[in-house]
């Protein structure tokens, strides 16, 4: 690929405050210009969190960028709190959000679960949707949570699986998210640092094409971890409080008169081609990009490049 575009220089926000959603507290952001095209940047996990660097998929001169920490992780409170954390809690987050800053409609803009996110919201709410940008794509179906978490992506990351699994009981092991959520809802403080960190090490260790040890130092962080881990088993062993597994899938028709992009990595070990490639046929309308040298992160070269081609194109619409 020649002429790779790059992220956009560092930006701090123009303005930051809280959403009162039930019992959380919903920490936003909002950078680059304040009369320009409104775009939400839905993070993954769920439980990851936002960070200083998605910021940068946008060019500042063009879009009023608004971040987000979903319930329960980031810089939103109460940190780690399950309680009216589902995926349409979530929905409604977003869509208040959207009105409290007197947005009428935006760009949404999600990877991994944010692309979940991202459909789960455009679906029910599209009249407030002018784009859509989506990136290794995940749609909560049961191969794909056992791909990852019980047999698949183990096997050609066998090393790091081992770390994954021994702290679970050997007699556990035919359903590791199950074995985690006990874990999880215990008693026991230091089992569930210990589980929470193997957890959140585990999807480090898988998310670039090269391993990044920095990364994985990151995804380290017990504080970040706890919330990470529990948040995410917490979605997952609930099936994402979808209605039935092929929900998202169903609902594109829904939504297939937006403008979307979809990229995808080749070689994306958490978050298999095969789903984005089924989102793609069933939306014939959409770009369809595949990075074909790169793996799950938004942050590899090829597919920043691809992300940041997109945001581009739709930047003066």
């Amino acid at each position: 690929m020649t002429n790779k575009l790059s992220l956009f220089p560092h930006i701090e926000p123009f303005n930051t405050g809280y959403l009162k959603c039930s019992e959380h507290n919903i920490y936003f952001e909002e950078c680059g210009n304040k009369n320009g095209k409104p775009v939400v940047f839905l993070h993954g996990g769920p439980g990851g969190g936002g960070s200083k660097d998605v910021r940068r998929f946008f060019d500042p001169k063009y879009y009023r960028i608004v971040v987000f920490d979903q319930r329960g992780c980031g810089r939103s409170t109460p940190h780690g709190c399950l309680t009216n954390n589902t995926t349409w809690d979530l929905v409604s987050d977003i869509e208040k959000l959207r009105q409290q800053l007197g947005i009428n409609k935006w760009m949404v803009f999600g990877g991994s679960w944010g692309s979940t996110l991202a459909l789960a919201y455009s679906q029910l709410h599209p009249s407030s949707v002018s784009e859509i940008v989506i990136r290794g794509i995940f749609m909560l179906q049961q191969y794909e949570l056992d791909w990852f978490y019980q047999e698949g992506a183990s096997k050609i990351f066998p090393d790091e699986w081992q770390k994954f699994i021994e702290v679970i009981d050997k007699n556990k092991r035919s359903n590791l998210m199950k074995a985690y959520n006990e874990i999880f809802n215990g008693s026991d403080e230091e089992a569930k640092l210990n589980a929470a960190l193997a957890w959140s090490r585990w999807e480090a260790s898988t998310s670039k094409l090269i391993k990044n040890d920095s990364l994985i130092d990151e995804f380290s962080n017990a504080h970040f971890a706890l919330a990470f881990a529990l948040i995410e088993n917490h979605y997952f062993v609930n099936k994402g409080f979808l209605e039935y597994e092929e929900q998202l899938l169903d609902g594109i028709e829904k939504i297939r008169d937006i403008p979307a992009v979809i990229i995808q990595g080749r070689y994306d070990m958490v978050c298999p081609m095969e789903t984005a490639y089924e989102v793609s046929r069933r939306w014939p309308e959409a770009i369809f990009e595949i990075a074909k040298d790169s793996g799950h992160s938004a942050f590899e070269k090829e597919i920043v490049h691809l992300l940041v081609s997109a945001t581009n194109k739709f930047a003066q619409n």
